[in-house]
């Protein structure tokens, strides 16, 4: 009898890990229950920059996703490091900037896992971006909902369609 394999990890990424990333994060955890993959995928994420560690989602990013159906409870702002970049088996940025610290922070070799999480909408939109809603109303953290829900379907329908 073979022990089961623990699912692969996709890494959501932005600033401070508290508005955009956890946002994906939640998500994509509900859309992988929902398409029966937690087997095979399990979602986490982190900041480029340490500066809310320890610290909840912000209380906008919440309302916002507990309006849309998710909920970011319990998750806790934490900093990418090496090791996790290592560990994920894809660490999406969620905007180029993120994308550039990302690939200066890890060697050469685990740059490939790295991308955009834009990257896999097709056709591919003119904007790569999901826009930082930190600084911004109400509705721009519902835009940071809608980018997330069209690319996470999308990299879960290319990775679902991967071989197990």
């Amino acid at each position: 009898m073979h022990a089961s394999a623990q699912p692969a990890t996709l890494l959501f990424v932005c600033t401070g890990n508290i508005c955009r990333s956890p946002t994906a994060e939640a998500i994509a955890r509900q859309r992988i229950a929902e398409r029966g993959l937690a087997a095979r995928f399990q979602a986490a994420s982190a900041g480029t920059h340490g500066y809310h560690i320890g610290e909840p989602p912000d209380a906008r990013a919440c309302r916002a996703a507990r309006a849309r159906g998710y909920r970011l409870d319990g998750l806790t702002a934490s900093q990418c490091s090496v090791d996790d970049i290592a560990r994920a088996q894809l660490v999406l940025a969620l905007d180029s900037g993120h994308l550039q610290h990302l690939r200066r922070l890890a060697p050469p070799e685990l740059h490939p896992k790295i991308r955009l999480l834009m990257s896999y909408i097709r056709p591919q939109p003119a904007q790569q971006d999901i826009p930082d809603p930190y600084y911004a109303d109400a509705a721009a953290f519902a835009r940071v909902i809608d980018l997330c829900e069209t690319a996470i379907d999308a990299l879960l329908d290319e990775l679902a369609a991967e071989p197990v």
